[in-house]
């Protein structure tokens, strides 16, 4: 395994991480409790060690799994959670005091620890970034103890350019992948210079970049691939990174011949993310051990080529760019 800095923490934080929210059990179809804790095991033991997780993710259901997960291993982890979206209406209004601080309080009760190593607010409306107040409660949780370092997970770029004016901002997390290129573009420059983590989440666009999706492939109707396609119950980027579906399909099948020999299509969406330098951590979700160990592994793998790298640039530019750029 690879480790790359998180910010200013101070922490050496996998390149690969686990992100828990398929194993919270209510957004990505079926899942197993036992099946989630053998894939958590699974990634801890090829040296995964940041997990990231949110307080909505099975309605704190992916927070209890990973304490239990915690009390039974011995290296250290960092666990990063995330608070806002329990609100109802999800307004910048309610992100104050009172609720920021239940929502910290329920995550410490779930995750069984007296303080939050990392936390991120959960794309909270963009109103919130130009609110200095609310990122001093921020920093009055951190002097009670209660959370170590905070960050921010947002859905647009230009949240992530606010968000980085706050000098205790330690890290953003962001949709970053072959199908969404503007982060690394307009953004990774600035978080590197102001020294902040940068985590990357729907790294394989909801499964899409894994190359194991096809056009009648069915999703549960607890499944957001079946429920969000069109942004129905929240943001229309987090469900296959904002791509209509079968164009998504069309473009995966262009990139297979750029695959080399020995990875999957997941481990080279994968591998592609990892070559961008500012990059702290990725965060693919992995429901069994098979996807742990594979999603792992990608951190094992050599560099991409830089024709190959131009190719993928070229493939954006020609089939995804004119459906995503200018949104997020």
């Amino acid at each position: 395994m690879e480790y790359r800095p998180l910010g200013r923490t101070g922490w050496q934080v996998s390149a690969i991480g686990f992100g828990a929210w398929a194993i919270g059990g209510d957004a990505w179809g079926p899942t197993d409790d036992r099946e989630a804790l053998a894939a958590l095991h699974r990634a801890i033991d090829l040296g995964v060690n940041f997990i990231d997780t949110a307080d909505v993710y099975g309605d704190g259901h992916s927070e209890q799994l990973i304490a239990r997960v915690r009390q039974e291993r011995h290296e250290p982890l960092y666990i990063a959670t995330k608070a806002g979206r329990r609100l109802s209406p999800h307004t910048a209004d309610g992100y104050n005091r009172q609720n920021l601080t239940a929502f910290v309080e329920r995550s410490l009760r779930n995750l069984e620890t007296e303080t939050i190593d990392l936390l991120q607010l959960h794309c909270p409306p963009t109103e919130v970034y130009d609110r200095p107040e609310v990122f001093g409660i921020l920093d009055d949780l951190v002097q009670q103890g209660k959370i170590r370092y905070y960050g921010v997970s947002v859905e647009k770029v230009e949240e992530a350019l606010k968000a980085i004016r706050y000098p205790n901002v330690q890290s953003v997390q962001i949709i970053f992948n072959i199908f969404r290129h503007k982060p690394a573009e307009q953004f990774f420059a600035a978080a590197q210079e102001r020294q902040v983590g940068i985590i990357v989440r729907v790294p394989l666009a909801s499964g899409l970049l894994s190359g194991k999706l096809r056009r009648d492939s069915q999703f549960a109707s607890n499944d957001h691939r079946n429920y969000n396609r069109h942004g129905e119950a929240f943001d229309q980027g987090e469900t296959f990174a904002g791509v209509d579906y079968e164009i998504g399909l069309q473009a995966v099948e262009e990139l297979r011949p750029l695959v080399p020999a020995g990875m999957t299509m997941a481990q080279f969406a994968l591998r592609w993310i990892l070559m961008f330098s500012q990059v702290s951590t990725v965060i693919p979700g992995a429901k069994n051990p098979q996807q742990a160990e594979e999603n792992s592994r990608a951190a094992e793998l050599p560099p991409l080529s830089d024709e190959t790298m131009q190719r993928v640039r070229e493939l954006y530019e020609r089939r995804i760019k004119p459906l995503v750029h200018d949104r997020w």
